[in-house]
């Protein structure tokens, strides 16, 4: 196998790989999701089942094209730890939310998940404009989520 493809496969599983464990943490307690009160617009948990993969593979793609994407060291190595942290914010973020109950938290944490991303996608756009692309649509969804979360914390705020 070459190292570009390689390269592709690693990249794609990582975000996938990491989001099954943040699944795995909380699987039991998504069923809060149901006996939330939500906010209009709020999709049926099925749909964050449909989403997320997607997103996750896109993720992966553009991760890739930016390790493969010849540039100054520098660049690169801001891009990606952009990348990581964004992903580390992904990761945490269900958990604070389904399993601490912590929607007013989970808000702060998708608020900086969405900079993350947003600041991720403009290191993306200098290095491979295709890879920062790949991200917007992630960076839809995080708003959309931002708006559902803030919406349920306070909706649900005792």
């Amino acid at each position: 196998m070459n190292t570009k493809k390689q390269t592709y496969i690693i990249s794609i599983a990582i975000p996938i790989i990491i989001g099954i464990v943040s699944f795995i943490l909380t699987s039991k307690q998504m069923i809060i999701y149901n006996q939330l009160i939500k906010p209009p617009l709020s999709p049926p948990a099925f749909v964050f089942m449909i989403i997320w993969p997607i997103l996750y593979i896109l993720m992966g793609i553009s991760s890739a094209k930016i390790i493969l994407t010849p540039s100054s060291h520098g660049e690169q190595k801001t891009a990606m730890l952009l990348y990581i942290c964004q992903l580390f914010l992904n990761f945490i973020w269900p958990i604070f939310f389904f399993n601490f109950k912590s929607y007013k938290i989970s808000f702060v944490i998708i608020i900086m998940l969405w900079y993350t991303v947003f600041r991720m996608i403009l290191a993306f756009y200098e290095l491979d404009k295709k890879a920062a692309f790949y991200q917007l649509p992630y960076l839809i969804w995080l708003t959309f989520a931002a708006y559902l979360n803030l919406a349920i914390a306070l909706l649900n705020s005792h």
